[in-house]
């Protein structure tokens, strides 16, 4: 896919590696509706970037703000071209110390937001005349896991099962469908979440380099998967 032109979506896109999968996809000639909570970090940046950046202020979690928004975005003669689910929330504790209260919210993020958004955008998808892309965001927890990681890892492995359902089911569609699992990186998604920063953690910048370039590759080329981890590997990954 040459980018240029395209339409993309990126949820989380306020910070962290949806920021920066904005930032690369805008510097190649898409037109991004980045979707975030944050009002005002979304138009920081739609400030920086111009009109080929669209704030979405909603909340992916609430199905029926997250179905009608693309109801009323997109059509039949305006399809986005690329879908990267990239909102998650995490939270890393032991599971006795665990509250509903997080988990539900690592549930509604992770896979309800993602499921919502997807289901919503598929339809407008297999419509088009084009190759189109989606892009799930996982983790290297959703593949391996280690202590205190058990709810979140769980949100995960899930994403990794939705992802590998889904290319089987919609390659024939001309949809792809890639699921990245990053290691620890160097955003405050980490840092929020307990871990403490290091200098070996993966850039946001230089993931999103790479998404782009696998969004690139010919038509009939599929990358369904791919884990990345820092050279040097550090406890918390």
């Amino acid at each position: 896919m040459i980018i240029d032109k395209k339409v993309a979506i990126v949820s989380g896109a306020s910070s962290g590696l949806g920021e920066a999968l904005t930032n690369v996809l805008v510097a190649n000639g898409a037109t991004v509706y980045g979707l975030a909570r944050n009002a005002e970090k979304l138009n920081t940046i739609q400030k920086k970037l111009g009109k080929a950046f669209v704030p979405v202020t909603m909340d992916i979690t609430d199905p029926q703000a997250t179905i009608a928004w693309v109801k009323n975005t997109f059509s039949d003669s305006y399809i986005p071209d690329i879908l990267i689910n990239n909102a998650g929330a995490g939270y890393f504790s032991k599971i006795d110390r665990l509250s509903l209260e997080r988990w539900h919210a690592m549930i509604n993020t992770n896979l309800n937001g993602m499921f919502y958004l997807t289901t919503s955008i598929v339809p407008l998808m297999k419509e088009s005349e084009n190759i189109c892309h989606i892009i799930n965001i996982g983790s290297i927890l959703g593949k391996t896991n280690r202590s205190a990681t058990a709810a979140y890892s769980a949100t995960k492995y899930g994403v990794q099962g939705f992802s590998e359902a889904l290319y089987k089911e919609l390659s024939r569609h001309k949809i792809k469908v890639t699921c990245v699992n990053p290691g620890s990186i160097a955003t405050h998604f980490f840092y929020d979440s307990g871990i403490l920063p290091h200098p070996t953690y993966l850039q946001p910048k230089d993931i999103a380099e790479l998404i782009v370039k696998i969004i690139e590759t010919p038509d009939n080329f599929l990358v369904d998967e791919i884990t990345l981890r820092p050279l040097i590997e550090h406890s918390s990954t």
